[in-house]
């Protein structure tokens, strides 16, 4: 029988930590009850709306260190597709995570915010910035003739950056310093936000273990796929093939290789293993996103083209070596955590899905770049550089 005091137990429906349907966290933790000395009360409400894609949901996650330092009392809520959920999973700076559904359009409709922030100018996300209620939108807008408006300069900059090339190909700028001047924030402490859990690494490690992993020894972890949106991200087979050769040929070398990658990737990675003369571990493929992201945590420098396994990378605090050919390197902040391989030619930065050009741009990156910018990042890792 419920206690007969609960009409005058107080509830804070203002804290940060309010979840409606389910006791929060701290009564759960601790048996806190409302008002305990983790009570925040929230005096405004911000949501960010950014769909795609998922590479590009964990990097605009470096937006959040700035935004809660300019909003200390905000609520910040983030709106996403159902696929990209597990990469806001347990965000300290995030008061709730909405799927794209129906439930969503409800939440629209009758949540007020005070800032409504869409970084993507897509149709879809700049019609959900025009449904959703806010005193302020910031970005991108559906104007009422059906059109994707910028709300200033900075995103109108952004917005034709994506229209015509020439714009693109000649931006020297990062993703962070273009989203931030959207936003109108500072840089301060600006990093990718990614939590993963103890038992989440543990997992990972105790597959890496199954294989034959000895973790007292330099892990590199080589993620051979790029998606299928812009193929020619991927480096060749040839080159990996070469590059696990030529690690394997320094005397004494302990480094071990695991190859990294999605279902795309199963058979490609296959091949690469079994065309290598030296030793290399293949992780197979797991759907799971968080689980992948732990898995590449464990490794102590990641090569990768221009996808998630790069955002991972930087996310987890390791080493990368990041291949660069037909999208823009100067978009990719690092965040001082690696290095970039960029060949020379002229028409880098073209987005193309196909090319005419023998040998193409990823076709100039040569092993030995790869492998010397390798042992550059190893030593850091190792804390030898």
């Amino acid at each position: 029988m419920v206690d007969a005091d609960w009409k005058s137990r107080p509830v804070a429906f203002d804290c940060r930590h309010f979840l409606g349907d389910r006791p929060c966290l701290w009564h759960k933790r601790e048996g806190a009850l409302c008002h305990c000395d983790h009570y925040e009360p929230v005096t405004e409400r911000i949501l960010i709306i950014k769909l795609d894609a998922i590479g590009d949901v964990l990097r605009t996650t470096c937006v959040l260190p700035p935004l809660a330092q300019a909003h200390p009392d905000a609520a910040i809520d983030w709106l996403t597709r159902p696929e990209a959920l597990p990469l806001l999973e347990n965000n300290p700076y995030l008061s709730d995570v909405i799927a794209l559904g129906p439930d969503a359009f409800a939440r629209l409709s009758a949540q007020p915010y005070d800032e409504v922030i869409n970084l993507d100018p897509g149709k879809t996300s700049a019609s959900l910035a025009k449904l959703a209620s806010g005193t302020q939108k910031t970005g991108f807008v559906l104007n009422d003739r059906g059109h994707v408006t910028a709300t200033n300069s900075a995103a109108e900059m952004w917005l034709k950056m994506g229209l015509f090339d020439d714009l693109k190909k000649g931006n020297t700028r990062s993703y962070p310093d273009i989203m931030c001047e959207i936003m109108g924030l500072p840089r301060n402490g600006m990093r990718y936000v990614l939590e993963l859990e103890q038992a989440e690494v543990d997992s990972a490690r105790a597959r890496l273990d199954e294989l034959g992993i000895a973790f007292d020894k330099p892990v590199i972890g080589l993620n051979t796929g790029a998606g299928d949106r812009w193929a020619l991200k991927k480096w060749r087979e040839d080159g990996f093939v070469d590059l696990i050769d030529k690690i394997h040929e320094d005397p004494g070398s302990d480094v071990q290789v695991v190859l990294l990658g999605g279902q795309r990737e199963l058979e490609r990675n296959d091949r690469i293993a079994g065309r290598s003369k030296g030793p290399v571990f293949n992780a197979g493929f797991d759907p799971d996103i968080r689980r992948f992201a732990a898995l590449v945590s464990l490794c102590d420098v990641t090569v990768c083209g221009d996808t998630l396994a790069l955002h991972l990378a930087i996310a987890l605090g390791g080493r990368v070596v990041a291949l660069f050919g037909p999208t823009s390197s100067a978009e990719i902040e690092l965040f001082g955590s690696g290095r970039k391989i960029v060949p020379e030619m002229d028409c880098l930065v073209c987005y193309k899905a196909e090319c005419d050009f023998v040998p193409n741009c990823m076709d100039l990156i040569t092993s030995e770049m790869v492998k010397n910018a390798i042992s550059a990042e190893l030593a850091i890792a190792l804390g030898r550089g």
